[in-house]
């Protein structure tokens, strides 16, 4: 049965639909929900992607010993998404494009638990704004900018690609 959201009530925060619905639920909260949607669809990929990413966060949560926070949380999403696209690479390499293509598929699943990235020519003008700022004009002052721009980026960008940005826009 579908329930409707009536826009004119005010949703109860403290119910775990409405707070889906509002778009307060955590990150963490959304993730086990994924992971209780995939196992009633029988969707195995992804079932598999929410375990192996449940498992990240709990081993990263033990050895914070506290509830994470969403950031971190990107962090853990992030290095999956790193270790994949690697991972992607190598079977390619290998001559095993059906174990690069289901690495691939798994990285699309995590990159959905990611703000949307952006692109490179967002990335240069931000680069080119933090560059004015710190009035950088050689290479050598790369290591000042990125300190600068990876807040600014955290999340929404790879380091390596503003890395290489960066290093373009001072050479």
């Amino acid at each position: 049965m579908l329930e409707v959201f009536d826009c004119n009530t005010k949703p109860n925060i403290f119910d775990f639909r409405s707070r889906l619905q509002v778009g307060l639920m955590s990150l963490e909260e959304k993730i086990v929900e994924d992971l209780k949607k995939a196992m009633k669809a029988k969707d195995t990929v992804r079932l598999s992607c929410m375990r192996m990413l449940k498992t990240a966060l709990k081993n990263l949560q033990v050895d914070k010993q506290r509830k994470l926070k969403d950031e971190e949380i990107q962090g853990v999403i992030f290095s999956l998404i790193k270790k994949g696209k690697e991972s992607a690479n190598e079977f390619r390499n290998a001559g095993r494009e059906d174990l690069a293509l289901k690495e691939e598929t798994e990285v699309a699943v995590y990159y959905g638990y990611m703000p949307q990235q952006l692109t490179s020519e967002d990335i240069e003008k931000t680069l080119r704004e933090i560059i004015l700022e710190l009035s950088a004009k050689k290479p050598s002052d790369l290591g000042r900018v990125m300190k600068t721009a990876m807040p600014r980026m955290a999340g929404k960008a790879q380091g390596k690609e503003v890395n290489e940005i960066a290093g373009r826009l001072l050479a």
